[in-house]
């Protein structure tokens, strides 16, 4: 394995810790939450308050990742990354000291802010610095850290207090600090402000050579001046952003945030007689382990099979949670493994799909001029919906129970089913340009077929297909905001 591989492998290792720290905040209130409820419970002083400390990272975060755009600009992509570091080490003591709730809260929205500055910049960063024949493996680290995260703040829960599970955090944070602080900037970053010997010294500790050409260069420059209003509002734009926006949202109301911030406690509330912390755990890993598979089946089975079927199983998994709460409101005990196995179920359909395909979805049906500037609001409005679906869980049980608020889950999964069957395209083996055409209009892109060979009767238009280019994979992936770019 050539000596640049191994380099590139320990920086997306290092940036991937802020992924991990992720996962630490959105695990936090699963376990912290009941355990704040034993040993502190005049803490969090009613259901209202438990709320907004469970549900307020992803607010921080939609206003962190606001500002990470200019930050990664003037400042760079290394800054962003470790500017996430000390702002974590700051929350994660505010809330392993509070003794106050809005100490606590000060620290989670804190936290939440760290997590929306890093979001974009880690996978920026690591997309900079990676060689294009391993970038597709190396841009999959954040996404399983994130999980692994998840798993690791449900295991240390299920044995420490929420007070050490805080300090278990603020350590892994400062480790992120020194871990980072000693790699070199993004060289495309240092290029695009004219600093070529920093640019050259970064590219040649990272081992690339070539990691911007002139026409990628010119290209960039030009994206920049793609940002009217005019230019934001024509229909290869507003359609592919809208497909987008449709998918982030099915994928935050399918719940999948409100299982994972409320697990020990959706479990306890339904009567299941293995423990919430175990179960807790189980979900986690089986959540780990379908992150990997992912990596596998999405380029074998393409993203709109995958988009269905992982709906389908959502919709079922979230139907049969919501007829084992509705047992337990009538008394009845006597369903065994069904909470368990619904999660189980449920977690495998969404890592498989809905978990990463919008993202990589909107890698490549975004123009490649305007990709930063719509990713970059992509990634807010999905925080903002992660937000609003978290802090709703406790008042839609109030209102239409538990079971109904699963229901209303379900019924949210098979709506995205239908979305994908009539509205997103299959982009599998597709060019960027032919993609581009996908979105145009149909008397246009009956022209275009007509003069295309090869194309699959059985797809119409949709199947426009030639294979991405390494330079049209690389020159996506150089003007790329927040959303990876899937190497096809």
């Amino acid at each position: 394995m050539p000596n640049y591989r191994g380099t590139l492998t320990i920086l997306s290792l290092c940036v991937s810790l802020g992924y991990f720290g992720i996962g630490l905040v959105r695990g936090f209130s699963a376990p912290a939450i009941p355990s704040i409820r034993d040993t502190f419970p005049e803490l969090l002083p009613g259901v209202h308050i438990e709320t907004w400390v469970s549900s307020v990272p992803p607010l921080g975060a939609f206003f962190g990742s606001l500002v990470t755009a200019v930050l990664m600009h003037r400042m760079g992509r290394k800054f962003s990354v470790l500017l996430a570091a000390p702002i974590w080490v700051v929350s994660w003591a505010f809330i392993a000291l509070s003794q106050r709730w809005e100490i606590i809260m000060t620290g989670r929205i804190l936290s939440g802010i760290s997590v929306g500055v890093t979001l974009p910049s880690a996978q920026i960063y690591v997309s900079e610095c990676s060689d294009p024949k391993i970038r597709g493996v190396l841009a999959s680290f954040p996404s399983i850290a994130m999980s692994l995260g998840i798993v690791f703040s449900y295991v240390i829960g299920s044995f420490l207090t929420w007070r050490q599970q805080a300090w278990f955090g603020c350590g892994v944070a400062v480790i992120q600090f020194l871990a980072i602080v000693f790699l070199p900037e993004s060289p495309v970053w240092l290029k695009s402000k004219k600093k070529i010997p920093e640019a050259d010294n970064a590219a040649e500790w990272l081992a690339l050579s070539g990691f911007t050409t002139d026409a990628d260069q010119a290209n960039q420059v030009k994206a920049y001046k793609s940002y009217s209003i005019r230019a934001l509002c024509r229909r290869t734009v507003l359609l592919p952003l809208a497909v987008g926006l449709v998918l982030l949202v099915i994928q935050q109301l399918s719940g999948i945030d409100a299982v994972i911030f409320f697990t020990v406690e959706i479990f306890r509330s339904a009567g299941s007689s293995i423990n919430g912390n175990i179960a807790t755990i189980i979900v986690g890993l089986v959540q780990l382990l379908s992150n990997f598979a992912s990596l596998i089946v999405v380029d074998r089975f393409g993203r709109k099979p995958l988009l269905i079927v992982s709906g389908a199983l959502m919709s079922m998994s979230m139907t049969s949670m919501g007829f084992a709460f509705n047992l337990t409101d009538h008394g009845n005990h006597n369903y065994g493994f069904l909470p368990l196995v619904s999660l189980i179920v449920f977690m495998i359909g969404f890592s498989v799909g809905f978990g990463c395909i919008p993202f990589l979805l909107m890698g490549e049906i975004f123009p490649t001029k305007q990709r930063s500037i719509l990713s970059s609001f992509a990634g807010s409005f999905n925080l903002l919906i992660m937000f609003l679906v978290i802090f709703t869980y406790h008042p839609l049980q109030h209102a239409i129970t538990t079971a109904g608020t699963f229901w209303a889950y379900a019924i949210m999964c098979l709506c995205g089913v239908i979305f994908v069957i009539f509205f997103v395209p299959e982009t599998k083996g597709r060019d960027l340009e032919s993609i581009t055409l996908l979105f145009q209009k149909k008397s246009h892109s009956r022209k275009v077929s007509t003069m295309s060979s090869g194309i699959d009767e059985k797809c119409g238009v949709d199947n426009l297909a030639m294979t991405v280019t390494a330079s049209d994979v690389n020159l996506a992936s150089r003007s790329d905001g927040m959303i990876p770019v899937n190497k096809t």
